[in-house]
């Protein structure tokens, strides 16, 4: 891709998942969104043409796809393949040229999709059909914002309900993408604020002094992830200050 063209990245393996990626992109095309077909896979031979090779996503994971296939370890494929997925979509997106992303597959392409999308601001957007979608999803999702979108049946060809649940989930990706809006970005300095149940009050009444101080609150909920989201911004270094009343995910950690 040259210039600034702007698309959805689909990431598949494309050996085990070749049919169902070619329907997505083809219904993201239908829909009026240019698309980036990713190959992820790796010891089987890929079913559709990709645009980006599965040779060049283990290049961009300093590695091969010869030396993966010749060590016949699954599990060292799957993290080089997430490693390579996350490098091309991440040079992409600083290259200003990503819409979203949308992955599909089971644990190995749960495990690479996610892992491209969790490298991405939150705002872009991001959504993975999974066959994990109705498990404990905290390991992909993280601190970030990616919809898990349940496949129902596993992801092993087209059948009546997959060819649904892959289309519904093509043209909410487009609904993402082209109905995004657009915030002007506030010069308020950013303060975040840890809330629970019994801390509201105090939090809701530190917000407004904030508020009427000029800062821009943003309130975490102090379940495990808020802080964890929380702390992903602290060390992205868009945060002023921090108003942590609410320390209740340290016992989480200590027992």
């Amino acid at each position: 891709m040259n210039g600034r063209t702007m698309t959805v990245f689909l990431l598949a393996t494309l050996d085990t998942k070749g049919p169902e990626a070619d329907l997505v992109r083809d219904r993201l095309q239908a829909l009026g969104i240019k698309t980036c077909l990713v190959d992820t896979g790796c010891l089987g031979e890929p079913t559709v043409a990709a645009d980006v090779s599965r040779e060049e996503v283990f290049s961009a994971a300093a590695t091969s796809r010869h030396e993966l296939v010749a060590g016949g370890d699954r599990g060292a494929a799957i993290a080089a393949a997430a490693r390579g997925a996350t490098q091309i979509v991440w040079s992409a997106h600083q290259r200003d040229q990503v819409r979203g992303v949308l992955a599909l597959g089971g644990s190995a392409g749960t495990t690479i999709g996610t892992a491209a999308m969790r490298r991405l601001p939150i705002g872009i957007p991001k959504l993975m059909i999974s066959t994990l979608a109705s498990g404990q999803v905290r390991p992909y999702v993280a601190d970030k914002d990616i919809m898990m979108f349940n496949s129902v049946v596993d992801l092993a060809g087209i059948n009546r309900i997959s060819r649904h649940v892959l289309a519904n989930a093509a043209a909410a990706m487009v609904g993402m993408v082209k109905h995004r809006p657009e915030y002007s970005q506030s010069d308020r300095p950013l303060v975040a604020a840890t809330m629970f149940g019994v801390t509201t009050p105090c939090v809701e009444r530190a917000r407004d002094v904030l508020q009427d101080a000029g800062y821009e609150v943003l309130v975490f909920h102090a379940t495990g992830n808020g802080g964890q989201a929380m702390e992903s911004l602290i060390a992205d270094g868009v945060l002023a200050g921090v108003l942590d009343l609410t320390t209740t995910e340290l016992a989480d950690e200590l027992v």
